[in-house]
């Protein structure tokens, strides 16, 4: 027996202009956001929301002492939350939606499950996380020295918006960290033993956008993704969904500890673990649904099947290129523990797994990481 549905109503236009006018924005809403992302898309129609800044609170990726400081200043009265931003906004705000008296780090290790009491609607502003279809959100806790991830059912957004011009002001590097990120989801959903054929469609056409669009910019220039931005922004919430539905497993599990102690942003995270996790499934598993996935990378790359893995990992590192663990400071010592943090702390990812990964694969996989200068 399966349910496959979107809990997520998804919306789209052409600008915040045309948002605005048709959501009947009020003073009980929090509009949670970026300074950079308000002035030139949103100032003008001046809304009468409570705007927080998110990055008054800190710098980098979620952590809880940022999301419980946020929600000491949230005012009485709020019905609504309206998150308009990247990753980091988005899983602020879907703890934002939940009252009570707790902290962070309560519901982030299970010791309090929260009540939503607020609304929820998304609008990203990069193409990569799909947040704002799924009920996931991802958290630094300071002093675990780790990043947790946390799935309820409550977390997922009322509404996803989806407006294109807003991902068009995108730095090329947050394009290709959050874009990679989408397509990790896509092959991650894919791959999952969870998938089903209604998630496979999503993750399908996600893995085509995205790898249809990298052919384009590395035979154009860099800020050519902006042609694709639509595109891009379609392929990331698909795979939103998709991974929504199947989870993500072992790429991400195996990036957190590199958020979490490094500060690493969360698409790089991935790449770098990306290779050398699919190199592993594939010594370990080589007939099975893998081999389903590089037909259809063949497919879209216009490779043989034998050579369509090798041929994205280089497609990537075009887009973006990797580095080795090594030049993030990270110590060999340390590979060990990451793979033991990991193991205590991702189980919910690492039932997603393609194949199972012992510990051992775990630190083979770092190690393989870690000296392989890609640049």
């Amino acid at each position: 027996m399966f349910q496959f549905s979107l809990p997520t109503n998804i919306k789209g236009y052409e600008s915040f202009e045309a948002f605005a006018a048709n959501e009947q924005l009020s003073h009980t809403d929090l509009l949670i956001t970026n300074r950079f992302i308000y002035e030139p898309f949103i100032a003008s129609c001046k809304p009468p929301c409570v705007v927080l800044f998110q990055e008054e609170y800190g710098l980098g990726e979620p952590n809880d002492q940022m999301i419980d400081a946020i929600r000491a200043d949230i005012p009485a009265g709020i019905q609504r939350v309206i998150a308009i931003g990247g990753g980091t906004v988005i899983d602020i705000a879907k703890v934002l939606t939940f009252t009570g008296d707790w902290i962070c780090e309560d519901i982030f290790t299970g010791r309090i499950i929260p009540e939503k009491a607020r609304r929820l609607i998304v609008i990203p502003t990069t193409c990569g996380t799909g947040s704002e279809v799924t009920n996931v959100t991802i958290c630094e806790l300071k002093n675990l020295r780790t990043k947790k991830g946390l799935a309820l059912q409550t977390m997922y957004a009322d509404e996803a918006v989806l407006i294109p011009e807003m991902v068009c002001s995108l730095p090329y590097q947050f394009f290709a960290t959050s874009s990679i990120d989408a397509l990790i989801h896509a092959v991650e959903s894919y791959l999952s033993p969870k998938a089903i054929a209604h998630s496979e469609i999503y993750s399908e056409k996600a893995i085509e956008i995205i790898l249809s669009g990298y052919l384009y910019v590395v035979n154009h220039t860099r800020d050519s993704w902006k042609d694709y931005a639509e595109n891009f922004l379609t392929a990331s919430n698909f795979a939103g969904i998709a991974f929504g539905y199947a989870g993500c497993a072992a790429v991400h599990a195996l990036s957190y500890p590199l958020g979490g102690a490094y500060h690493i942003p969360h698409g790089e995270a991935n790449q770098l673990m990306f290779a050398e996790v699919l190199r592993t499934y594939q010594k370990k598993q080589p007939v099975g649904k893998l081999n389903q996935l590089e037909a259809l990378f063949g497919r879209v790359l216009g490779v043989p099947q034998g050579q369509a893995l090798e041929t994205l990992y280089q497609l990537m590192d075009k887009i973006l290129p990797r580095r080795s663990l090594k030049v993030y400071g990270i110590t060999r010592e340390e590979l060990p523990q990451f793979a033991d943090s990991v193991i205590e702390g991702q189980q919910r990812l690492l039932r997603n797994n393609y194949t199972s990964l012992t510990r051992e694969d775990m630190i083979a996989i770092y190690t393989a990481c870690y000296g392989d200068e890609q640049q």
